[in-house]
């Protein structure tokens, strides 16, 4: 399987994504478009198109932020939908699959920095691929938006900070707006570039500090990532034979 991954930010990093990718020996291909590498023409040679988050949001312009380009990665997620690949978006990613797809990004209720439940909904119950994660699950958080939702988009999970924690687009195409990637090396390099967000963490009800963020395990909900991927792998595979 080939993926590629968008990475806005260093601080941004696929994290157990990459994990999966490698422990399954597929192909990876990245675009660090904070490092000035270039996006794929179109989709064709991608499996998995990966787009993970930044501190951005969709209606950023090139003139705001030089190497982020709102409208090529909607453009590429669009070529990607188009020709039935797997397209999974982490937050920014999440709300660029709804930008793709003509739905609006919307700001979160709340600002979530921590490790929080996420809770399932009865459209979960009906897609096989969410249902080892039980009644709720405790993932990692890190936002102030959430995706937009198309006609045909069906909520899978939501905290009690945000609706739309796990949106799926369509049977191959999901958007998490929480980070489930999220390891301890990644979340260090996230501390590091927020302390101004982390500083005022007791102004929010759901910011924690970063000696809380410290203490979380994250092995539990990256187990469950890679069992998400495993089961959305297959069905991929299947729509291809």
């Amino acid at each position: 399987m080939r993926v590629h991954f968008i990475v806005h930010e260093h601080f941004e990093a696929p994290g157990a994504f990459e994990t999966w990718a490698m422990m399954r020996g597929h192909e990876v291909t990245f675009s660090r478009v904070y490092a000035g590498q270039k996006l794929p023409e179109d989709a064709r040679d991608i499996d998995l198109l990966v787009v993970m988050g930044g501190p951005q949001d969709p209606s950023v312009t090139p003139d705001e932020c030089a190497h982020f380009d709102s409208r090529a990665e909607q453009a590429l997620i669009a070529s990607a939908v188009r020709l039935d690949k797997v397209v999974i978006g982490v937050c920014l990613g999440a709300q660029l699959i709804g930008e793709a797809l003509g739905a609006r990004f919307a700001h979160s209720p709340e600002k979530e920095i921590g490790k929080f439940p996420i809770f399932m909904t009865a459209e979960s119950e009906r897609n096989p691929l969410f249902s080892h994660f039980g009644n709720k699950l405790d993932v990692g958080h890190w936002h102030n938006d959430m995706p937009g939702l198309t006609p045909e988009a069906e909520i899978i999970a939501y905290s009690e900070g945000c609706p739309r924690q796990i949106v799926a687009y369509s049977k191959l195409v999901y958007g998490f707006q929480c980070h489930m990637e999220l390891t301890r090396s990644v979340v260090e390099m996230l501390i590091a570039h927020s302390e101004g967000d982390l500083s005022r963490a007791a102004d929010y009800r759901f910011v924690q500090s970063p000696e809380a963020l410290r203490t979380h395990d994250y092995s539990e909900m990256n187990s469950a990532l890679f069992t998400f991927l495993d089961k959305l792998e297959s069905r991929y595979r299947c729509t291809r034979t």
